[in-house]
């Protein structure tokens, strides 16, 4: 069945799993991932008219969420500077408790862990994160190089170039 042709209902049943997955993986904690999964669908449900007409309002609802979390991160940046406060790595994370592996995921940039997330947690292809997150393909390859980089030095492994995406 087409998503078109799906109740808003059905759809939130459908996708909220795999969008609070998609939040989890690229959040500091469990709330912290559904509250941003919640809004995510409570925007789609204010424009479900427009959303349900889209080709991919699953990809609606993952953009939300990362473009959510880019302002969070924004605010609390602005919110340490205006006072002056020097955050610390105990005071400002919360401990995930998901394995060495997404303890150095919390590590990548945001848009990094956005890309990651979509890509293992998720599996979708480039072109759907591509779609998801609004960028170009080869933006989300660059992203996904750099991330495999990155986790392999904070890993302490070694990585495959030859590895395709």
């Amino acid at each position: 069945m087409d998503y078109v042709q799906r109740s808003f209902e059905r759809f939130m049943a459908d996708e909220y799993g795999a969008a609070l997955a998609f939040a989890r993986a690229t959040s500091r904690d469990w709330s912290e991932a559904e509250d941003l999964t919640q809004d995510a669908f409570v925007a789609a449900l204010r424009n479900w008219s427009e959303v349900a007409r889209y080709e991919r309002p699953d990809a609606f609802v993952r953009r939300v969420i990362a473009n959510q979390q880019v302002s969070r991160v924004r605010r609390r940046v602005r919110e340490f500077a205006k006072a002056h406060l020097v955050a610390s790595n105990e005071s400002t994370e919360t401990e995930l408790g998901d394995g060495a592996f997404w303890d150095a995921v919390q590590q990548l940039p945001m848009r990094q862990r956005q890309v990651i997330a979509l890509h293992y947690v998720e599996d979708r292809s480039v072109s759907d994160i591509a779609a998801v997150l609004e960028i170009a393909e080869g933006t989300v390859k660059a992203h996904l190089h750099a991330a495999r980089h990155a986790l392999a030095r904070l890993l302490g492994d070694e990585i495959d170039d030859e590895e395709g995406v």
